[in-house]
């Protein structure tokens, strides 16, 4: 017991490293876990004040045990079973499937990482890169939601500055929780976007098994008064048009819903609408493909943002108009009744959300314009107020007192985008640009005759000229 060993030096130091990890995970580990648990509980206490739908426990819980509370639900287990007989495989190889999908879905909720990293930074982004009006309603749609009832924001996809835009917005009142496609999933954006609550979704996954574990997460979330916020479209629009409505993420919220349980699901349409789309030449690009695949790399991005930030550091105004955002009529799903039809009930959220569509300058002179008529400046304006008359006047996201200085804001970011020129005092289309100016003339072609936006285009060119 008493002779001398000799060991060579890396392995002593491998066991003295092992040594140390054991005691930290032993003795100090908990310890400062708990610490750091307790300063964060305080935070939250404090935090909750001030927001008017405070942060629930269920997305302060543990990702771990949010990840066994999934794979061990009743449901998900029936799942797993049916999986290891369609598919001939043990039921433990089942259950780590199941365990695999409910891990890159849960996201790892960090109260710290969402206000005091997230939230500067959208708001940052935000406002370099636009001037951000909000509709007068906002507030009070937001403040009419029973404090015991989970709100589900449902919005229109044009851009993805919509993550940040209404994260930013919705940053004073409460915490959303994105469902994000498979785009987010590279490093270190996934971790990132799983602090900041938000989960992912495979939208092309047909497996049974991942959708129930996927259904009972977005279930258990809402039951645990997690404010959600979805796009049923699926995916961002090509054509500046609202799209058809998916009803996946819509029919497991129905489906879980509880009409005699504690919460009520208030579903808050939401309409976003730019003067301009940062992605649209690419989203036009896809279109003409006829596919959804989008070039835009990671390095344009983040090239992009730093030239936005610099410029701004510089005094210069890089931003490109206006964003607006505006609630529409909340649907209470215990006051809407039994829903035997999913579909009609996202029609009828679209429709709330085409109802409230902010209308800004560039759509407005974009409709005008699309004719590839040329047109004066007088016979511009006078096109545009006649169209302004056409259209709903809570919808109007411009100054009404001084709608020529609009327009002639408008004008100016569309030539700065390449859009339109004016030659011999006369406004007129770029040549190759009409699919572009069409692209943000759809945003609010709902509004005239049931799209006929056309015709509508070309009757307030004639009363400009009449």
């Amino acid at each position: 017991m008493t002779q001398t060993v000799q060991l060579p030096l890396w392995l002593f130091i491998l066991i003295v490293l092992f040594a140390a990890v054991t005691a930290l995970s032993h003795f100090l580990l908990p310890s400062v876990r708990w610490f750091f648990r307790r300063r964060m509980e305080r935070a939250v206490a404090r935090l909750n004040k001030r927001l008017k739908r405070p942060i629930q426990p269920f997305k302060l819980a543990r990702r771990y045990d949010m990840i066994q509370r999934l794979i061990y639900d009743p449901e998900v287990s029936r799942e797993i079973v049916q999986y290891a007989k369609a598919n001939n495989v043990p039921e433990n190889v089942a259950f780590q499937k199941a365990r695999e999908y409910a891990r890159e879905i849960v996201p790892s909720f960090s109260a710290f990482a969402y206000f005091s990293f997230a939230m500067r930074l959208a708001k940052l982004l935000a406002k370099a890169v636009y001037r951000i009006r909000t509709a007068p309603q906002n507030d009070g749609v937001f403040a009419a939601i029973p404090e015991d009832a989970t709100a589900i924001f449902v919005m229109n996809h044009r851009s993805n500055m919509d993550y940040v835009l209404v994260t930013y917005l919705a940053s004073k009142n409460s915490t959303l929780s994105y469902a994000v496609g498979e785009w987010a999933r590279v490093w270190p954006l996934s971790a990132l976007i799983r602090l900041w609550g938000a989960y992912f979704i495979r939208r092309r996954s047909r497996g049974g098994l991942y959708r129930k574990v996927l259904s009972r997460y977005v279930q258990m979330a809402t039951n645990g008064g997690d404010t959600q916020a979805f796009y049923p479209e699926g995916g961002l629009s090509l054509t500046g048009r609202l799209q058809r409505p998916k009803v996946g993420l819509l029919s497991y919220l129905v489906d879980g819903f509880d009409p005699e349980g504690e919460r009520d699901l208030v579903f808050v349409p939401v309409a976003i609408n730019y003067d301009r789309v940062i992605e649209d030449r690419v989203l036009m690009a896809a279109h003409a493909r006829g596919d959804r695949r989008f070039g835009a790399r990671i390095s344009v991005v983040v090239g992009f943002v730093l030239r936005k930030f610099w410029r701004r550091l510089r005094g210069q105004d890089t931003r490109f108009g206006t964003a607006a955002v505006a609630f529409g009529t909340p649907v209470s799903l215990r006051e809407y009744g039994k829903v035997d039809d999913v579909d009609g009930l996202s029609h009828e959220l679209m429709a709330r959300i085409e109802a409230v569509m902010p209308v800004l300058g560039v759509p407005l002179v974009a409709t005008v314009l699309k004719t590839r008529e040329p047109m004066t400046t007088t016979q511009l304006n006078e096109a545009v107020l006649a169209l302004m008359e056409r259209l709903p006047a809570r919808s109007l996201e411009i100054d009404t007192g001084n709608v020529g200085a609009e327009i002639a804001q408008a004008c100016t970011h569309m030539v700065q985008h390449g859009l339109i020129e004016q030659q011999a005092e006369v406004w007129r289309v770029m040549p190759g640009q009409e699919v572009a100016v069409a692209f943000y003339a759809n945003s609010i072609a709902h509004y005239l005759h049931n799209g006929d936006d056309a015709a509508g285009a070309k009757e307030v060119s004639a009363v400009a000229r009449s």
